[in-house]
């Protein structure tokens, strides 16, 4: 078993001090301002949110945005108390969200230089940049495109950093009537609160779903379908719960059927239901799964790049994220890992251009649905050094020379966009499938991959002092911890 290990990029974040008010004299003092701070406040589940709005005005809080579907109110208060003097009837429980944004777990861009994509060119009746996209044959979509390329009633929310509505590969791809931003619990429709600021994450997960096919850069798995733009990271590089919520909820209320989630909710990768700070959390994005698939949006979120075995959970020593880390022992199935392992989402590993588990990805006995290409930078040299062609290349914004260009990424954050576009692929040519119709159909279509006998570490020199640190072992037979029910196909899911 194995503890927790994180690699992910933080930023600092900092709660913004509330403005105490000046005393003058003869006037008793005012109550002390604390920090302006996010709440989560959850009405009983079925009922309205009324009663529970009138116990935040009364505790002193402003309600910033209210999911009346769910039973759930976004509040800001500067009353240190708020949380106490907001409990009672019409409250069934409620969260600080400070501190609980997770950042961003999204590795390092390498670009494409522009003399190379000069150079390009490939097959003329594809795409220029086609030859590098190792990922595509994989999974066999030229053979898929042959039959269906993706149809635009279909529409894809990519909940993510934002997507750039001026690269030449996603001008054409993007819903812009369906795109906002969710920064904070609040939509903001406004096309530059939708584009990228500090991160081009998005950018590259929406190209490897739908960039198009129009003899520039890249093709994406479903070029025919449409994305649209559903921004949950903040500027900072954090994914906070009530942004994820109000993501999961405008997917659902603006005619999406499969959301991309690249991203884990919360400082710790694993959020436990038996927390009594974490458990209202849980329930809020539970409740908003569970609205969205209702209205018939099917979730597809990536595994992890943790090399973690989410199936046996036992010590979790470096979350959370955003501050000191904490020993947790004994862990238990009530910690999940948010939104990979709500029930309903269809959860995917990586691979790299071998078809084996990349290195880096998690894994697990009945929590891994599917596997696809993510990348695997470092198995050619045993984890000496990296191999950037290995890695998955899709559309990039720069966010200092705000430019648009194609560049290589790798994660589990790779490898899920690629599972959606198949299931994109799949709606397009058998219109109608219920999201669990659709999870299953997903399912029954791919390629069962068997596990590796023995320990498994493809990258034992990665570490001179640990050559054991990407250790991993797979169970199972044709569906196993590792890839699933086996890797995505898009020709299969079309023929």
């Amino acid at each position: 078993m194995k503890n927790l290990r994180r690699k992910t990029l933080a930023a600092a974040s900092a709660a913004t001090l509330g403005v105490g008010l000046a005393l003058s004299g003869g006037l008793a003092p005012a109550a002390a301002a604390g920090p302006d701070t996010s709440y989560l406040v959850l009405a009983p589940q079925g009922a309205n949110t009324s009663k529970a709005a009138a116990r935040v005005a009364a505790a002193k809080g402003t309600v910033v945005a209210s999911y009346d579907q769910i039973g759930v109110l976004v509040v800001r208060s500067t009353n240190p108390d708020f949380a106490t003097q907001v409990a009672g009837a019409g409250v069934e429980s409620v969260a600080s969200t400070a501190g609980l944004g997770t950042a961003l777990d999204e590795g390092e861009t390498v670009e494409v230089s522009a003399a190379d994509v000069a150079a390009a060119t490939d097959n003329p009746t594809t795409e220029p940049l086609y030859g590098q996209q190792w990922d595509m044959d994989m999974i066999h979509v030229p053979q898929a495109h042959a039959v269906n390329n993706g149809s635009p009633n279909v529409v894809v929310g990519v909940l993510d950093s934002g997507i750039s509505s001026s690269h030449p590969d996603l001008a054409t791809q993007i819903a812009k009537d369906k795109s906002t931003s969710c920064i904070g619990g609040v939509t903001n429709t406004t096309e530059s609160a939708w584009n990228p600021t500090t991160s081009d994450h998005g950018t590259h997960v929406a190209g490897t779903i739908a960039a198009a096919v129009n003899g520039v850069g890249v093709t994406g798995i479903a070029p025919g379908v449409k994305v649209a733009a559903v921004k949950v990271v903040n500027d900072d590089g954090f994914i906070y719960p009530e942004a994820a919520v109000c993501g999961f909820l405008w997917a659902a209320d603006h005619g999406m059927q499969l959301t991309n989630n690249s991203y884990f909710i919360d400082p710790w990768e694993l959020n436990c239901r038996n927390d009594a700070r974490q458990r209202p959390v849980w329930q809020a994005v539970q409740r908003a799964i569970r609205y969205s698939q209702s209205k018939g949006v099917l979730t597809v979120a990536s595994a992890g790049n943790s090399n973690y075995d989410l199936a046996h959970k036992i010590t979790d020593t470096a979350s959370p994220n955003n501050g000191t880390p904490e020993n947790r022992e004994n862990l238990t199935n009530a910690c999940l890992d948010l939104p990979a392992e709500a029930p309903g989402v269809v959860t995917v590993s990586a691979v790299g251009p071998t078809g084996e588990k990349s290195y880096y990805s998690s894994y697990g006995q009945g929590v891994v649905d599917v596997t696809a290409p993510g990348g695997d930078t470092r198995y050619r040299t045993q984890g000496v050094r990296s191999t950037t062609t290995d890695a998955i290349l899709s559309t990039t914004f720069n966010t200092a020379t705000r430019t648009n260009g194609w560049g290589y990424k790798q994660g589990t954050s790779m490898s899920g966009p690629h599972a959606t576009g198949v299931a994109a692929l799949a709606l397009s040519a058998h219109p109608g499938m219920t999201p669990g119709q659709l999870a299953s159909f997903l399912e029954r279509t791919s390629v069962a991959q068997s596990c590796p006998a023995g320990v498994y570490n493809p990258v034992p020199l990665i570490s001179p002092t640990d050559p054991d640190l990407y250790d991993a072992t797979c169970s199972g037979g044709a569906r196993n911890s590792f890839y699933g029910a086996g890797m995505v196909d898009a020709y299969n899911v079309v023929k």
